[in-house]
């Protein structure tokens, strides 16, 4: 199918500046399936798609569209999909078996220190936040058409490895070798495999934090607090990355200098990620503020701040 679709769309495209035919990823009005997408960065990626004149496909767990899907227009339509559940993708690939953009977003955030986070957790994480992913591209990879795209929403977790994050960095650790990993393995197709990485942005991350450790998750939820960085403006950064057909993209100062301080300078960056995680447990053995306490959080996938 993907091949009758390439020679349909190039048999009538010009060649464009580059001295190439144009592929999907120059054309508007491609069809676009996001993971997650309901609200926070999922929700502002699928508004910069549709702003570029495209149309999505929404995809969250709720039984119901909300509100914020509703609002985004007649281009838009919204799908239950749990990214943990290989029947809901299959249905999804047969739904919409004409996907030009596969953006994988839904995902849980995890924190702990390593002894105190069970194996249920890094179980469910995994399952979520990496094999979520691994459903999908399974399942979309042979409708896909040649010149297509794939996103993963990773995170500078996935890029540098903090402490009391190990869950949470691993997962996305593992997502930015499988963008890349899938960049050479699907070159002959010229499909780009784009991984984001941002770093910790405001979001309703906060009241999601499912891990076993509370002071851990209070942790994070004192970074979130302290960021200026909004969903909207990751969002339309990142976007630029994705037309690009980046592998890695960086959204933000602190995610780039940190990718280039850990590559170029790999004492420096060892050196201070000690003092992190040494500040880090200290500031644990306090008691935590009651500002910072946690909100409730069920586990079940839905996307992330960072």
């Amino acid at each position: 199918m993907n091949r009758r679709r390439k020679a349909a769309r190039t048999a009538s495209a010009s060649v464009n500046g580059t001295g190439r035919e144009a592929r999907p990823g120059d054309k508007t009005d491609r069809k676009v399936l996001i993971t997650g997408g309901a609200s926070g960065f999922g929700l502002e990626l699928a508004k910069q798609f549709l702003g570029r004149g495209d149309r999505v496909v929404v995809t969250d767990i709720h039984a119901e569209a909300p509100d914020t899907v509703l609002a985004l227009g007649p281009r838009a339509e919204y799908r239950t999909l749990d990214v943990t559940s290989e029947d809901d993708w299959a249905a999804a690939g047969a739904a919409h078996p004409d996907i030009d953009v596969l953006v994988s977003n839904a995902g849980i955030a995890v924190g702990g220190r390593v002894e105190r986070t069970s194996m249920e957790t890094w179980q469910r994480a995994f399952d979520i936040n990496f094999f979520g992913s691994v459903r999908g591209v399974r399942a979309f990879v042979p409708l896909l058409p040649d010149g297509a795209q794939i996103v993963l929403t990773a995170s500078l977790a996935g890029l540098v490895h903090p402490s009391v994050m190990s869950t949470y960095n691993t997962t996305k650790a593992a997502l930015v070798a499988l963008a890349e990993t899938l960049s050479f393995e699907l070159a002959h197709r010229d499909i780009a495999v784009t991984a984001v990485c941002p770093t910790f942005f405001r979001s309703n991350l906060r009241n999601s934090l499912t891990g076993d450790d509370p002071r851990a998750d209070d942790m994070a939820g004192f970074l979130l607090t302290r960021t200026t960085l909004t969903a909207e403006t990751i969002a339309r950064r990142a976007m630029r990355g994705i037309e690009a057909r980046r592998v890695i993209v960086t959204t933000d100062i602190q995610s780039t200098g940190s990718f280039y301080l850990k590559r170029f300078a790999r004492p420096l960056y060892l050196a201070a990620f000690r003092r992190v995680g040494k500040l880090g447990h200290a500031r644990m053995q306090k008691p935590a503020p009651k500002s910072l306490k946690r909100g409730a959080g069920d586990g079940r996938a839905r996307n992330l701040g960072a």
